[in-house]
């Protein structure tokens, strides 16, 4: 994430902990948009606020939300997917697309909706979201994705149709005969067929 959130997980040169461990996360000095419906907007802010969280951009639209964008240097945005205004989707290609918003363009996005069917999460990784979360939400399911996005080590990609992490999450080898696209995907050790 970006400087203003800091993750502690124990002793100095200690491995980083799992989400479920007694990891902890600094919040005090982050810039953190939040962009939902006003009881959203109110929910989201007591979860960060007991987070300990200070510095809060309370939206309740995409066009209250880009005016934050343009004006602020940001280190989390987290956003409804279904605003009353414009599509989140194109919410977030603007953050990560626009030359306007460049500042921003690497900040981490969460979206959130109730509605989670798999088109919704697609949807959510190919506009350049980091993560989709199903509401309702709870702290810890909040501070669960926090934990994960803080240590997300995905390369950031920029193409002609895309820009935002890269979506694989898995480090798996390719199939067998599949020649990698990227110079650092995963080697398969061929084994020699029994004779």
């Amino acid at each position: 994430m970006a400087a203003g959130i800091a993750v502690n997980s124990g002793a100095p040169g200690s491995k980083p902990a799992a989400a479920t461990d007694k990891a902890r996360i600094n919040l005090e000095r982050a810039s953190i948009l939040l962009v939902d419906t006003p009881l959203g907007v109110d929910v989201l802010s007591h979860v960060f606020y007991g987070f300990g969280a200070r510095n809060l951009y309370r939206c309740r639209s995409a066009a209250e939300a880009m005016e934050v964008v343009a004006a602020h240097q940001l280190d989390l945005i987290i956003t409804e997917a279904l605003l009353p205004d414009a599509d989140a989707y194109e919410f977030v290609r603007a953050v990560r697309q626009s030359d306007e918003y460049e500042s921003n363009r690497f900040v981490p996005v969460m979206l959130l909706s109730a509605h989670t069917a798999a088109s919704k999460v697609v949807m959510s990784r190919d506009c350049g979201a980091n993560f989709f979360v199903a509401k309702p939400i709870s702290p810890r399911v909040m501070m669960d994705r926090l934990l994960w996005v803080s240590r997300e080590k995905r390369q950031y990609l920029q193409t002609d149709t895309y820009a935002g992490p890269d979506r694989r999450f898995h480090d798996e080898p390719l199939p067998e005969g599949v020649q990698g696209r990227r110079r650092n995907d995963p080697k398969i050790d061929a084994e020699e067929p029994e004779t």
